[in-house]
């Protein structure tokens, strides 16, 4: 069966976004890190074939198509997120001939969609999916690169989890940025 796979950025102090939204903390200054990193989300874009998204992440980003200008890197990133089928979970559907909007009988739909034969699914987001997918115990991994960053208030990764999820440490990846990824399973 696929795997759900929950993969973020995230702030030490457990934030996606700052006040503001701003994301600005994301980003990494040294191209030999940002090669490492590309690399690492190459390989994780390699082992997916479905990405789930909010209604407010896929309007942000679902369709984001990356300036002319572009590093070949960003452009080559862009083609293979869109490479992926796309799932908008939303009580307000649109038409789109990119995503399939899924609007009921969510964890029913999950399920019917992680036991299709083929690679797993990147959960990513936004923070009520998130929410609501741990809440129906519909994560299976969670990938996490924690920025050396306190922001001390925004957007946090985890509210409102209705019950406690017990996970086994899978992988620690350090990087010399200070950017850690920790790869969890759920138990």
């Amino acid at each position: 069966m696929k795997k759900v796979i929950l993969n973020l950025a995230v702030t030490l102090d457990g934030f996606v976004e700052g006040p503001n939204g701003e994301i600005d903390w994301c980003s990494m200054d040294n191209e030999q890190e940002n090669q490492a990193v590309d690399a690492h989300f190459d390989q994780f874009l390699d082992g997916i074939d479905t990405i789930f998204y909010g209604r407010v992440s896929y309007d942000m980003w679902g369709e984001h198509q990356p300036a002319e200008n572009a590093p070949p890197a960003e452009k080559k990133l862009w083609k293979g997120v869109h490479a992926k089928r796309k799932y908008v979970f939303s009580n307000k559907p649109k038409n789109s001939s990119n995503a399939k909007y899924i609007t009921s009988n969510i964890k029913d739909q999950v399920l019917a969609i992680k036991s299709q034969p083929g690679k797993d699914i990147w959960l990513y987001g936004g923070a009520g999916l998130v929410t609501s997918f741990m809440n129906m115990g519909l994560v299976d991994t969670f990938l996490l690169a924690i920025h050396p960053v306190v922001l001390g208030a925004g957007k946090p990764l985890f509210t409102d989890i209705k019950n406690r999820m017990d996970l086994k440490l899978k992988q620690v990846t350090k990087s010399e940025s200070g950017v850690i990824l920790l790869e969890y399973d759920t138990i």
